[in-house]
């Protein structure tokens, strides 16, 4: 219940009391969104360990220009100011549409040509706090393709306005999701699902296929095949691999990958049951990605169960870790909750504010523009009326790249 009131928070809030008017910046264009702002606040979280009391954030046009104590000449107030989220497991995407079916292993693909930058999920997302999104094809393939950082707000709905950044990783699944309908060749072939792989046996061959035939054509071209090169730029650590796995068998196949060809940069998502294996975790120093949780621990992904203490313990263990929503229109399940959840299990409230902006920025290779509050950054905030994350507080203000996407002053969206 009380979780329940907390998400209905974050999708329907009352304005708070700031002044009813803001100057203009003088730009004189009047259809332009204004990017320039100074927000005071009780407290700044800035998400890299530091907190600033009785301070203000000054944003000038669409970048965070000086952070400092005392009111600055603030236009705005609010209780708290952290960065804005950045979600690192959401799938906005086209479905199937995003994905090339003609064979298991598309390592060459973006995401790109799979997105609808008008859809209402969105809008969802930022209202609910998520600046920043990757955009990941559905999990047809064994190996989908590389995903899209991208904004969910701010500028024109294009690419040139909205992309964070292309080609900072490779998307991979284990379980049961490429095989799902799959049947083998029999008779006359009638469809993309008479194929191979039809068991989660196959699903780890098509991976260690591709892997073993990228290396081999080091030596021998022959064996070269498109995305190859994506392939050996994984093995060579120069873009990491993100690898959906939930249940824990998928998890430890995932690990003995990670092993078997000495991958640099290994990222688990969804990885609810990482904790049966947490000496080979360790280990294997692959990062993780969790699901939202539940009250009652299922996810929902490949029967896969996950407790309140999950995030918890892999702090515990120094295993770095982001929390998700991914991208699900369950207000439950919305990212602001997540490290409430993860609070309740007994992850501090740093370590929890930081698995929502900047680890899940390092891993999606867009720190350098996201996930804190720094100098030079871009300017995406959430003001909170509260400490943020106590069910009590609720966001009541977002900026994406300094546009103020949802205002403090009238509770709507501009």
């Amino acid at each position: 219940m009380i979780a329940f009131l907390s998400a209905l928070a974050l999708a329907s809030f009352q304005p708070v009391a700031l002044p009813a008017t803001v100057p203009q910046d003088g730009s004189g264009e009047k259809n332009r969104p204004r990017r320039s702002w100074t927000i005071s606040a009780d407290k700044i979280y800035t998400a890299d360990g530091n907190v600033v009391e009785n301070g203000f954030v000054r944003v000038e046009d669409g970048k965070i220009r000086a952070i400092g104590k005392g009111a600055g000449d603030a236009e705005l107030h609010v209780a708290a100011i952290t960065p804005g989220l950045v979600e690192a497991a959401s799938q906005i995407s086209l479905g199937p549409g995003s994905v090339e079916q003609d064979r298991e292993v598309t390592p060459e693909f973006g995401a790109e040509e799979g997105i609808d930058l008008f859809s209402t999920d969105w809008t969802r997302q930022l209202k609910d706090g998520v600046t920043t999104t990757v955009a990941i094809p559905d999990d047809y393939n064994v190996v989908g393709g590389q995903p899209v950082v991208i904004k969910t707000g701010g500028g024109e709905p294009t690419f040139e306005d909205r992309v964070v950044g292309t080609g900072t990783l490779l998307r991979g699944c284990f379980g049961q999701s490429p095989s799902y309908n799959n049947s083998p060749f029999s008779g006359r072939p009638f469809g993309i699902f008479n194929r191979r792989p039809t068991t989660r046996m196959g699903v780890e061959w098509e991976i260690r296929d591709a892997f073993y035939k990228a290396v081999r054509s080091r030596r021998d071209a022959s064996f070269t095949y498109p995305g190859a090169d994506v392939l050996l730029r994984v093995l060579d650590g120069d873009l990491p691999i993100m690898i959906h796995a939930s249940a824990s068998l998928d998890i430890r196949t995932a690990m003995l990958f990670k092993e078997e060809f000495a991958i640099p940069h290994l990222v688990i998502e969804g990885a609810a049951e990482a904790m049966h294996e947490p000496e080979m975790l360790v280990r294997c120093g692959a990062s993780v990605v969790l699901p939202p949780f539940s009250f009652s621990g299922n996810t929902g992904t490949d029967g896969a169960y996950m407790p309140w203490n999950t995030a918890e313990k892999l702090r515990e263990l120094g295993v770095t870790f982001a929390l998700s929503g991914t991208g699900s229109s369950d207000p439950d399940q919305a990212l602001a909750l997540q490290p409430a959840h993860a609070m309740r299990g007994g992850l501090p409230f740093d370590a929890a504010l930081e698995a929502v902006t900047i680890v899940p920025a390092r891993m999606l290779g867009v720190d350098d523009r996201v996930g804190s509050i720094a100098t030079g950054k871009d300017a995406d905030l959430l003001l909170w009326s509260g400490k943020p994350f106590e069910y009590t507080s609720r966001i009541v203000g977002v900026l994406v790249s300094g546009e103020l996407a949802v205002d403090p002053r009238i509770g709507q969206e501009l």
